[in-house]
């Protein structure tokens, strides 16, 4: 991996406390849209961390690859990953 690991890391530790937190929301029933708001934001980090890695990758592997044999084998597995993010 490529991207900024300390980066992820701390984003992926920071979108794990957050879900601990809505657990305990939802075993101590709290308001719903409280327990929506705080899943928006997990949410957020999550498609942050998933663009940091993202971003890393185009810059390195795809990058590296549009001058070797496997292009077209790391285009195709953007194409896909893509589709996935715009269901």
């Amino acid at each position: 991996m490529k991207a900024d690991k300390t980066k992820v890391i701390r984003l992926l530790k920071t979108a794990r406390g957050q879900l601990d937190g809505i657990l305990n929301m939802v075993e101590d029933d709290r308001y719903c849209i409280d327990i929506s708001n705080q899943l928006l934001a997990t949410q957020a980090i999550l498609t942050k961390v998933n663009k940091e890695i993202l971003h890393a990758h185009m810059e390195h592997c795809v990058k590296e690859s549009l001058s070797g044999e496997d292009s077209d084998q790391k285009i195709n597995e953007m194409l896909i990953l893509m589709d996935k993010l715009m269901k």
